[in-house]
């Protein structure tokens, strides 16, 4: 295949996703990982994606400040159909962690009628349930005001104070191989503290984010017992995971 072919594919691939990897591109042009790597530099020279490490990204996500309202409306109607299945999970009475993922966040409208507790380190989320039937138990620490969340070690060893029900946590990445992944520690920190202190734990991750490998991989993919996802989501991938002990729900 030709660099314009390659270049078309890429781009296509590029703007569908918000971003991409090399192994991924190279098994969607179906070329070597090295012929990908040589067009993305090239494609960056030009100006239509941004380098990352280890793949690329659109150009105005990457010129953009990061912003938790934008990364949320995001693939909306999925993690609306995604969240709508989860909150059917919740029982009336349980104790539930959620973290502060973009996905997680657009579960409030469906649960905000529950007489349920909350422990999460999601302001937003807590914005959105304060005035619900929910009692709400915001974990305290550092904020990133960037991702409008708490984290650190205190937000840790709130965490471990506690015990629930059931967690609900988002990933970056989610992979067979590989497992689960995040584009930063402090997310992959909160959300492996929320799955040693729940009975129950579910993985909230649209189709989008299957067989992506992100900045850090920090636990396997059987560290929950339930994955949602959203219709778009592949058999062959679903049958894949359901493969390796995780329950799948779409």
């Amino acid at each position: 295949m030709n660099y314009q072919n390659r270049k078309r594919l890429i781009l296509e691939l590029v703007d569908q996703r918000e971003s991409v990897d090399v192994r991924d591109l190279a098994i969607h042009v179906q070329t070597s990982e090295m012929t990908i790597r040589r067009d993305l530099t090239q494609l960056a020279a030009e100006g239509l994606l941004y380098r990352t490490r280890g793949g690329a990204m659109r150009v105005d996500l990457a010129t953009q400040p990061f912003r938790f309202e934008h990364k949320a409306a995001s693939r909306a109607e999925q993690k609306d159909h995604i969240c709508q299945l989860a909150a059917q999970e919740i029982q009336e009475g349980e104790t539930v962690f959620l973290d502060c993922g973009s996905t997680v966040f657009r579960i409030c409208p469906y649960i905000r009628h529950k007489r349920i507790h909350v422990i999460t380190n999601s302001l937003p989320l807590v914005a959105e349930l304060v005035h619900s039937s929910v009692e709400i138990n915001l974990i305290g620490g550092e904020i990133d005001k960037q991702r409008q969340a708490v984290h650190g070690l205190l937000a840790e060893q709130h965490i471990r104070q506690y015990r629930a029900d059931r967690a609900f946590i988002g990933v970056d990445g989610i992979s067979a191989a590989r497992g689960l992944s995040a584009t930063s520690e402090k997310e992959a920190s909160i959300a492996t503290s929320m799955a040693q202190q729940a009975r129950y734990v579910y993985l909230l991750c649209d189709s989008s984010k299957f067989e992506q490998d992100k900045y850090l991989q920090f636990a396997p993919l059987t560290m929950a017992q339930t994955l949602i996802t959203d219709q778009d989501a592949p058999d062959e991938q679903i049958n894949q995971y359901a493969s390796l002990g995780i329950q799948v729900i779409r």
